[in-house]
């Protein structure tokens, strides 16, 4: 309708009769039928199992928004605590020193108390709120680092909120997380509980019984025991599983509280990474230098254990277990539930889950020994599968030896050349021959020798160096891979050397340079497969690995400089230096060739841990040749930002004004560096001739006379001292010691050849006074 021809009319009022058309619908009471004598309003609880239908996402309900700002600040708040601890114990030390340094953090050594305050508070925050933040995206993950922090008895009280809903909490996508880090980190408080030490439950006003955290994981399998079967395949509690088993048992528990290994992907680990250290706050973790004790576990986690394979057993058929191989989330549960099995003695039985596996291959060595079965389809889709390969890695490794030589003359044998080129056979055919035995291993050799070339090329040397490793181990061919060593190391060699004279020249050698160019530019023909092949090559015995250290020693000194550069290279001289079979010739020769160029080797933050290997290993006169050697290059070392350290350990200051006892420093270094590795056997128990020996020195009488500065000696006799010194000065006392009372030799005592030499020191002048004067008036 056009503008022009619109007409506005008046506003008309509603009458109060519309408004009762048009409100809301006045709602009736619903009336339920019920039984007769109770009242109408009761009703049906329906409600509460459409809420956990409809919110799969939080079945606790959701985390108050307050809650989650102040658990944020709990969360920042710690990782700067650990941030700064991380800051303290890294400033200003070699990065190539082994041993750990214990520098108490300045916050940590001031105010200990005021982290326990604020923990103490977050913790009873936390409380009645477990399961809405465990099962929240946010929190979940500050949960976890509160895990680490928590001692014994808060771990226990933390399990026993969360017992009654392990079901629903492992099947969540964030409260799994939670479940798997609590029980990773509950090995400790186990192991303590089953040396007895528990700790001291507070005062409080709560009745009932705390359980022990040993108690609350035997409650926690019982109440996943029914739905075992679809757990594994679940997607999220399947690694929950696997953190269960890895604390049952004892040979597959994790290395850390991290769950590294076979709990935690690599996906899973890389993510973990990046949320900061996961660490408590109130004590420091083990250190390298420190032995990792394994933990002690109670003798009923191996019978809960075995409760786990059986509950597989008679839950699931021959096929499902099967499938449960080919799937990628089962596999790793799978492999480690042939794992325990094994450990329990349960897989050499007929129908075990190994057997089902193996498609009967143990129920069929019951048979006889000379038996043969038919090839199965689905151990050949195994051998090359990407996720199942792993599992059978662990079947090859894990199962009885009469099936393993079952299966190595159905699957193995005759057709060795075309599993080593597979992409992902090679690693099962590897497995395989770490166990082989010497028949297996020249049969093995022999049908390989045409291959090895073509493995190198491809670089699959994975089969390649288990060959070497078991041939070490066996000590048997030898021969045939002498063979293989005069075909592939000549060629590696040549190959290595032009790709560092392509890719990488000599390093330029600039003085004041602050920070190295080389270790940023990895040579891209420098593979990790080459460098394990060489250093399984080097533990050879002495004769069988002349060909590499010689051709590996007729490398210039610039290609051996770029080798220590780089990443894979650098770990040749590991072996090289620490093989015993290598001779002291080829090390001595090695560590000499790098004088004069020691500054340049030094100058890269990997080619001064090979710097460090290598004076280390010299005696003092070479070390001596080392360290004058840089006497040119001093400014160079304090101006480097890896080199300082290695001139630090050279103490060139010291050698320069005193010599002699820089002499004996280094020679003190060297005992003290040896000497842990011979006081091993002699903590056995003493032999009653050295008890007698001390006896005697305890008894003898101390000297309180000052003792007089010994006379400055020359550099022969000052390394004849350093390296006899002690061991002659032994003798004298043991041999004093001997007898009761010492006496002067008589006369008749005295041998013949001295008693010439004795009368003419007795009829010498008392002094040479008169001598020098005549000598001077001449």
């Amino acid at each position: 309708m056009p503008r022009e021809n619109r007409k506005r009319g008046k506003k008309q009022k509603k009458k109060p009769e519309d408004f009762e058309e048009s409100g809301p619908p006045i709602e009736e009471p619903e009336v339920f039928n019920s039984v007769v004598g109770e009242p109408s309003w009761i009703r049906p609880a329906e409600n509460t199992a459409q809420d956990l239908e409809i919110n799969p996402e939080a079945p606790f309900g959701y985390v108050d928004s307050d809650v989650k700002a102040y658990f944020r600040t709990v969360d920042v708040q710690m990782r700067d605590w650990q941030t700064q601890e991380e800051q303290d114990l890294n400033q200003d030390q070699d990065p190539n020193e082994g041993r750990a340094f214990v520098i108490p953090s300045l916050l940590k050594f001031l105010f200990p108390t005021e982290r326990r305050m604020f923990f103490v508070a977050a913790l009873t925050e936390m409380g009645g709120k477990e399961k809405q933040l465990a099962t929240d995206p946010d929190c979940s993950v500050i949960l976890e680092r509160m895990i680490y922090s928590m001692d014994d008895f808060v771990r226990r009280v933390f399990m026993d909120s969360l017992t009654g809903s392990f079901e629903v909490l492992v099947r969540h996508r964030f409260a799994s997380h939670v479940c798997q880090t609590l029980f990773s980190a509950s090995g400790d408080t186990i192991s303590r509980e089953t040396r007895g030490i528990f700790p001291v439950a507070p005062e409080s006003q709560d009745k009932g019984e705390l359980r022990s955290l040993t108690q609350l994981v035997f409650d926690v399998t019982e109440e996943l025991f029914p739905s075992l079967s679809s757990l594994i395949m679940d997607p999220f509690a399947s690694h929950v599983i696997r953190a269960v088993l890895s604390l049952l048992s004892s040979n597959s528990h994790p290395t850390n509280y991290n769950g590294q290994g076979s709990v935690r992907s690599k996906k899973s680990a890389a993510w973990k990474a990046k949320q900061g250290p996961m660490k408590s706050m109130f004590f420091d973790e083990k250190g390298k230098s420190k032995e990792v004790v394994s933990p002690s576990k109670p003798a009923q986690f191996k019978d809960v254990a075995r409760r786990f394979v059986e509950i597989l057993r008679n839950e699931l058929g021959n096929n499902e277990v099967r499938a449960l191989a080919a799937n990628k989330v089962a596999s790793p549960g799978l492999q480690m539930l042939l794992e325990v099995e094994t450990e329990c003695g349960m897989a050499d039985e007929p129908h075990s889950l190994m057997d089902t596996v193996m498609v009967g291959i143990i129920s069929a060595c019951d048979n006889g020994a000379d038996v043969t079965i038919e090839p199965s389809d689905y151990l050949n889709t195994l051998l090359r599968d990407p996720t199942s390969s792993h599992l059978l890695e662990t079947i090859v490794s894990r199962c009885p030896d009469k099936a393993f030589v079952l299966l190595w003359n159905t699957y193995f044998k005759g057709k060795l050349a075309r599993l080593a080129n597979h992409p992902v056979a090679n690693f099962v055919l590897a497995k395989a021959m770490e166990r082989s035995s010497p028949e297996q291993l020249s049969e093995a050799c022999e049908e390989l020798k045409d291959n090895w070339n073509k493995m190198i090329r491809a670089s699959r040397t994975g089969v390649l160096r288990a060959v070497v490793d078991r041939s070490v181990a066996l000590s048997s061919g030898e021969v045939l891979i002498c063979e293989l060593q005069r075909k592939i190391v000549p060629a590696w060699c040549r190959d290595y050397k032009t790709s560092l004279t392509k890719e990488s020249p000599a390093p330029n050698v600039t003085p004041f340079k602050r920070r190295p160019q080389t270790s940023q530019t990895p040579h891209s023909d420098m593979k990790i497969q080459g460098s394990l092949l060489l250093q399984s090559l080097l533990r050879l015995p002495a004769p069988h690995n002349d060909i590499v250290i010689t051709n590996f020693l007729a490398l210039s000194v610039e290609d051996r400089i770029g080798i220590a550069h780089d990443p894979s290279g650098s770990r040749v001289y590991d072996a090289f230096l620490e093989s015993p079979t290598v001779p002291s010739k080829g090390k001595r020769e090695l560590v000499m060739g790098f004088i004069g160029h020691y500054h340049s080797l030094v100058d890269d933050r990997l080619g001064s841990r090979v710097g460090d290997r290598c004076y280390a290993f010299a005696d003092t006169y070479l070390k001596e040749k080392i360290a004058r050697s840089l006497f040119v290059h001093e400014q160079f070392l304090a101006a480097s930002f890896y080199g300082k350290f290695f001139a630090r350990n050279l103490n060139l200051y010291l050698l320069q004004r005193r010599p002699n006892e820089w002499k004996s420093s280094q020679t003190e270094r060297k005992r003290a560096q040896e000497a842990p590795e011979n006081s091993v056997p002699a903590l056995s128990g003493p032999s009653p001739a050295s008890a007698t020996e001390t006896t005697h020195l305890d008894q003898t009488p101390k000297s309180t006379k000052r003792k007089r500065h010994p006379q400055v000696e020359d550099e022969i006799d000052a390394v004849f001292n350093a390296s006899l010194g002690k061991r002659i000065k032994k003798a004298a006392l043991e041999h004093a010691t001997s007898t009761t009372t010492p006496k002067h030799p008589t006369e008749s005592e005295t041998p013949e050849s001295l008693r010439d030499v004795l009368g003419a020191i007795k009829s010498a002048p008392a002094g040479d006074k008169s001598l020098t004067t005549k000598r001077r008036r001449h």
